[in-house]
């Protein structure tokens, strides 16, 4: 039987795959992980803008001013300004990255098999859906606290539950955050369009409660966490690459959302418009909130969740945790759900569709909480807290994914020169199964960070991880393409 070749068109600037018996009988292919056709790809600017202000806005942004001033030594001013540079830096790799996704239609994972090579593309994506799966897990958390608190508004015998309570609600946010990724891209659009604009109103609602009760004077004036004299260009550094790695995560997988995208202006103009100033203004409120809480409520609270929760009228307290349910859910599908669910898929995409590898993301993600929700049912007693892992372990394996950052952005500009083989990237014979290169590139810096804690004199590496990771990930790839002869593009053609 003769096979069918598939065919590549392009349309202003925008490529499809034309699937022919050699792609759609490929190992490497199945629906869901298909390159988008031009048709499907209908987000513009101002879709792209609410996917970045609904991921933005929740409960690790707001505390993220906190975890500045707390663990890194900073004041209030230097921690906002660390936040603002940060996601302006981080648009670097987000925009670069989103490139090929708008361009090809491609998500994350079959982008990877060009720097990675076609079954290579499963370690990087495996690491990355770990993380996202520990963020799942972790939201998933703050999602059903507020489930528990706006059910213990409504009905009065709910709050006797306690801990038993917030495992109720984890599993009902959990299952809700499940089905929104199962109905599709078009379900998470229009479910982050309709939140961002109320998240902006939560916010501004927040900081007209807030703010008589602050003085901004008052704190921009507390001193920092750090020895007295001590030059802020180290602490500042540090604060800055640890908020870099709160995106390291979507700079890489971004293509899984532009390959949605109209044009390369429409991802642009979004990432720019919806991440810098959202990130910024949120944090801010965080920290103006924490500072306000002890007159608002007698005790210091830096979470807006348990916050909202000391308020006295069950009316404000229903209303506020729909808003925060809605807040988190929209970060929670897009951010850490999506991701993970692509890569689970690269495995084996005809064993494992987007439904398996949604299911799959939950149990991974229930998984990683199972000790948390053990402590909540007073099964297990344990010092470890939720805060603990959510500041120390998780911002810290982020900082390792710069090498991959800096590897995909060299890869498909510098040695590919922007031309993908379409067809190619779904079949066996035009990338190397394994690519040597990326594998190198990436363990170098990723074994000189491990190294570098327990060296005084090379702690800067791993306290500049992301930076120094991302950079000499991208150097060494470049040069062993370079060594080995690799062709400098290949043929956009079947």
């Amino acid at each position: 039987m003769q096979q069918i070749r598939s065919q590549v068109t392009e349309r202003d600037g925008l490529y499809e795959l034309e699937a022919g018996s050699d792609v759609l009988d490929s190992p490497r292919y199945n629906h869901d992980m298909a390159p988008t056709q031009v048709s499907e790809r209908t987000w513009n600017k101002w879709h792209i803008t609410a996917l970045w202000v609904g991921m933005a806005i929740c409960v690790p942004t707001y505390t993220l001013g906190g975890v500045l001033t707390a663990y890194f030594g900073l004041t209030v001013g230097e921690a906002l300004l660390a936040i603002l540079f940060a996601n302006i830096i981080v648009l670097i790799p987000l925009t670069l990255n989103a490139f090929p996704g708008t361009k090809y239609g491609i998500p994350f994972p079959v982008l990877l098999r060009s720097s990675f090579g076609i079954l290579g593309s499963n370690v990087p994506c495996l690491i990355r859906a770990l993380v996202a799966c520990g963020w799942f897990g972790i939201q998933t958390m703050f999602g059903g606290l507020a489930i528990h608190l706006f059910l213990g508004s409504v009905f009065e015998g709910w709050k006797s539950l306690g801990g038993t309570g917030e495992v109720i609600g984890f599993m009902v946010f959990w299952a809700l955050n499940l089905w929104v990724v199962i109905r599709g891209a078009e379900s998470i659009k229009w479910l982050e369009t309709l939140s961002a604009p109320l998240l902006v109103a939560v916010g501004i609602g927040l900081l007209v409660w807030a703010m008589p009760n602050v003085s901004m004077t008052e704190l921009l004036a507390i001193p920092p966490k750090r020895p007295e004299g001590a030059s802020v260009v180290s602490y500042f550094a540090a604060g800055l690459t640890a908020m870099v790695g709160f995106w390291a995560t979507l700079s890489l997988n971004i293509p899984d959302f532009s390959r949605y995208a109209k044009s390369q202006k429409d991802q642009i103009l979004g990432q720019i418009i919806g991440l810098p100033l959202t990130m910024f203004l949120f944090a801010a409120l965080g920290v103006v909130m924490t500072a306000a809480s002890v007159k608002l409520v007698g005790v210091t609270v830096s979470d807006p969740v348990t916050l909202i929760g000391h308020i006295q009228s069950p009316v404000w307290v229903a209303l506020a945790m729909v808003l925060i349910i809605i807040a988190t859910l929209s970060t929670n599908t897009a951010a850490n759900i999506v991701s993970p669910t692509n890569d689970f898929q690269n495995l084996a995409p005809k064993v494992i569709n987007r439904t398996k590898a949604v299911l799959l993301t939950g149990l991974v993600g229930l998984a990683l909480m199972a000790h948390e929700l053990l402590k909540k049912l007073g099964w297990i007693v344990s010092e470890v807290s939720l805060e603990s892992v959510y500041s120390n372990w998780l911002l810290g394996y982020s900082s390792l994914l710069g090498p991959i950052a800096g590897i995909m952005v060299v890869d498909y500009f510098l040695i590919k020169k922007q031309q993908l083989d379409l067809a190619g990237l779904y079949r066996d014979d035009v990338y190397p199964a394994w690519n040597l290169a990326g594998f190198v590139a990436f363990g170098v810096p990723v074994v000189l960070t491990l190294l570098s804690l327990g060296s005084d004199a090379f702690s800067w590496f791993y306290s500049y991880g992301w930076f120094t990771g991302s950079a000499l990930g991208g150097v060494i790839y470049y040069g062993l393409c370079v060594m080995r002869a690799q062709p400098s593009a290949v043929k956009t053609a079947v």
